[in-house]
């Protein structure tokens, strides 16, 4: 079995809450360094989890000899920029969701994965959670009958910490767009496109209207959009970022001839069913750490017991259909 030992670029939330842990609790992968801009985090983080060596430079830890695969856990501007060094490099790569700031970028991760032969993965985890897996398998049973039509609404107020930031003059890096590659539509959307289409297929015409209503920084606060899958499905969807907490929503709706089926992306409240029998409410727990399932398949993938198929060219049409609502190009 090929062991793995793991480099996180990155140390901030996510790694500390949602997926740092789970590289270690499979069999054959432990975490070998870490590194962070600031020194006081990379190291805080190392002693925190016993991790043996931290950096400050990303390429020094892709050229640690002892580090054979790189998660990236960076704002997305700096998605591509890593990933490229760790092919190049001959590592493989796990990388944060989105795959980057843009498409064209998300294309040039996609080029060098293929010229160098290095696998490189996305966080998309939701499609190994226990709850989407659900969502799937009744689609797919056809107890909806024939899919007409898709509809997301994501309604929330302004985050408390990005008003704490707002009154001292400062701006989450969520909120600028040469870093995130939009406002909160790009940090939060991407899990809802990545789930349809990994349910409908690769989404083929996609375009939108988006707006700052609220007024509290530059970058888009309200889209709307519609687009239709390669199936010919139509979707439509719905984004607000500065509501009153009374509009707080969290919502895919999938029609169907026979049914239909409603469930959150962010809340994992039950999923409903409604069909001719009636109403169902189905509740489906996920593990603590939730991307544990999809960092033990890309683990497994690369020790040649499974496949991945979360990989950067499957989630590279998500970031196409994000800039085209956003008509970045």
């Amino acid at each position: 079995m090929k062991i793995l030992k793991w480099g996180f670029i990155g140390c901030g939330e996510v790694v500390e809450t949602k997926s740092g842990p789970a590289f270690s609790e499979v069999e054959g992968s432990s975490v070998a360094a870490v590194m962070s801009r600031s020194e006081q985090r990379a190291r805080t983080y190392a002693v925190r989890h016993g991790i043996a060596r931290w950096y400050i430079d990303a390429q020094e830890l892709i050229d640690d000899p002892d580090v054979n695969a790189v998660y990236i856990a960076t704002p997305p501007s700096s998605h591509a920029t890593f990933a490229i060094m760790a092919m190049k490099a001959g590592k493989p790569c796990y990388v944060e969701k989105p795959l980057a700031a843009s498409y064209e970028d998300c294309a040039r991760i996609n080029r060098v994965s293929e010229q160098t032969g290095v696998p490189c993965f996305v966080a998309y985890y939701r499609r190994y959670l226990p709850y989407f897996q659900r969502v799937k398998e009744i689609v797919e049973s056809g107890r909806l009958g024939r899919i007409l039509n898709v509809q997301v609404r994501y309604t929330e107020p302004v985050r408390r910490s990005d008003e704490e930031l707002l009154a001292q003059g400062k701006l989450s890096w969520r909120l600028q767009p040469e870093i995130a590659g939009g406002g909160y539509f790009y940090d939060m959307a991407p899990h809802q496109l990545d789930l349809l289409q990994h349910m409908f297929g690769v989404i083929l015409e996609a375009r939108g209207i988006r707006a700052n209503r609220g007024g509290y920084y530059d970058a888009e606060d309200s889209v709307s959009a519609c687009f239709s899958f390669e199936n010919g499905l139509p979707g439509s969807g719905s984004w607000c970022f500065a509501a009153h907490e009374t509009a707080r929503e969290d919502c895919i709706e999938i029609i169907g001839s026979e049914g239909l089926l409603s469930f959150s992306v962010f809340d994992y409240k039950p999923i409903r069913l409604l069909t001719g029998s009636g109403e169902e409410a189905i509740s489906v727990p996920n593990p603590p750490y939730v991307q544990f399932p999809i960092i033990k398949t890309v683990i497994e993938h690369l020790q040649g017991l499974a496949v991945c198929t979360c990989t950067s060219v499957s989630a590279t049409p998500v970031n196409w259909a994000m800039d085209r609502i956003l008509g970045k190009f």
